[in-house]
């Protein structure tokens, strides 16, 4: 059980990242962390749809789970986070999405530690360590890009849709990549290494982005700057 428990902390770990990457006007933790296990019901959703298509690695892990993964966690924030006062800026788009996506990765990583500790013990800490840096924030970085469109979209006068289908597409062809690369016949150190370095540099400019489109940035820095002059 404590290995489930452990699971989380990576999770948490990045859960705080994005958290305080929010600088200007920083959301409810309260409702930050509502968002972290909504990602849970996530995977509940998941499993359900994603039964009837565990014939091989490929068709599960390559094919279905980027398309299902991606799809439940894009409801969860748009039936509970979308329309929420709180979400008042382009960068909750990021913070809300990454919130929920690090709660599905946290029990789903919870249970490949609980996996391992019955039947491969001894590969344990690579386990550990590999999961912690490399596929827990990538669903986080997978669907920050369609939770940066949705942040977008809310507060532009045009709201084009289309660009939030592309980034969701998107989203789900880098997370089908990144499956691949996993796969145990193939495994790409080099392949998941570069395509988490891509993903880290798109997501940081498309935060940089977010921050300096809020409402609230002039204000907000207008207001440092006089507290620090008094």
């Amino acid at each position: 059980m404590h290995y489930l428990l452990l699971g989380f902390a990576p999770g948490l770990y990045w859960l705080w990242y994005f958290y305080q990457r929010d600088k200007i006007e920083p959301e409810p933790l309260r409702l930050v962390l509502i968002s972290y296990f909504l990602g849970i019901l996530a995977v509940a959703i998941t499993f359900l749809v994603q039964l009837p298509f565990r014939w091989s690695y490929f068709t599960s892990a390559v094919i279905a789970a980027p398309i299902i993964e991606e799809s439940s966690k894009f409801l969860i924030v748009f039936i509970f986070l979308y329309r929420n006062k709180n979400f008042s800026e382009p960068m909750d788009g990021i913070v809300y999405t990454s919130a929920v996506a690090l709660g599905f990765a946290s029990i789903e990583n919870g249970i490949y530690l609980f996996k391992f500790s019955k039947q491969a013990k001894f590969l344990l800490p690579n386990i550990i360590l590999i999961r912690a840096l490399l596929s827990v924030p990538a669903h986080a970085l997978f669907s920050s890009i369609w939770g940066h469109a949705l942040g977008n979209i809310k507060f532009s006068k045009k709201k084009n849709i289309i660009s939030v289908v592309f980034a969701l597409l998107l989203a789900m062809i880098l997370h089908a990549f990144f499956n691949f690369f996993c796969n145990p016949y193939i495994v790409s150190s080099f392949g998941l290494l570069a395509l988490l370095a891509a993903m880290w540099i798109f997501i940081n400019c498309k935060i940089r982005r977010s921050l300096d489109e809020s409402p609230y940035a002039k204000r907000s820095y207008f207001s440092r700057w006089r507290r620090k002059k008094g």
